[in-house]
């Protein structure tokens, strides 16, 4: 189960997000949540004590822990189950990846914390009218495997609804629907603590892109135990430096 700051996220996670609630309340406890546990000095705590090996299953952890094809790392810091997954992204500045300009929505209900740098965001409708062109692809896992499956659904047209900027402190939730896109807006890593929460989770989630066709299928390579804790002990020093 963990050491003591493992036990107590996982205590807040529960008492606060294992409830039936309607979606946009459950986004709202979420968002909640995760500026506690994002935290700076609670987050270092909480890293610092998985880093250690501390932790019963650093492997399944691992095993969920991966690079993004939207270009940051993200490594999985508490596992629980369907109701709720929490996360470490790391975004690094300028890095190009598959897929960082796509636009897309989630499985389930989503927060995030900013913890350090800021993080840019742009929030999009569908609108046939939609000044944006766009090919529209369904992810979703591949069956025999962890990776991302795209399947074409055709051309689509976005409209822009809202441009944002999230400095350190700062704190957000979406619906699962919600279509956006958000990249690393500093010149330094910024860091975000990134919780999954709600009991369902859609089968598949939209991707938009105009930057061209996608691969039908994009590797998900999971961490190996090694890299994983390296990559924490990094993101631990990242966050002590401030």
């Amino acid at each position: 189960m963990g050491g003591r700051h493992v036990l107590a996220a996982r205590r807040l996670l529960t008492e606060t997000l294992d409830a039936e609630l309607p979606e946009h309340e459950l986004a709202v406890a979420a968002r909640d949540v995760v500026a506690e546990l994002g935290r700076p000095e609670r987050l270092l705590d909480l890293i610092t004590e998985i880093a250690s090996g501390e932790d019963d299953d650093p492997a399944g952890l691992a095993n969920l822990s991966y690079r993004h094809v939207l270009g940051f790392d993200k490594l999985l810091l508490i596992d629980g189950g369907p109701r709720h997954m929490l996360r470490a992204h790391l975004w690094h500045p300028g890095r190009g990846a598959l897929g960082k300009e796509d636009i897309h929505n989630h499985r389930s209900p989503l927060a995030s914390c900013v913890v350090r740098g800021r993080l840019a965001m742009e929030l999009y409708e569908t609108d046939g009218d939609g000044g944006l062109r766009t090919d529209r692809y369904q992810e979703s896992l591949a069956e025999e495997s962890a990776h991302w499956r795209l399947s074409p659904a055709g051309p689509a047209r976005l409209r822009l609804t809202h441009t944002a900027r999230f400095a350190a402190g700062s704190a957000y939730a979406l619906p699962a629907h919600t279509l956006h896109r958000a990249w690393c807006d500093t010149r330094e890593p910024t860091v975000t603590l990134f919780l999954e929460t709600g009991a369902e989770r859609r089968r598949h989630t939209d991707v938009f892109t105009a930057a061209g066709p996608h691969p039908g299928a994009v590797a998900k390579v999971p961490m190996g135990v090694p890299d994983y804790l390296e990559a924490l002990t990094g993101l631990a020093e990242l966050l002590r430096a401030g």
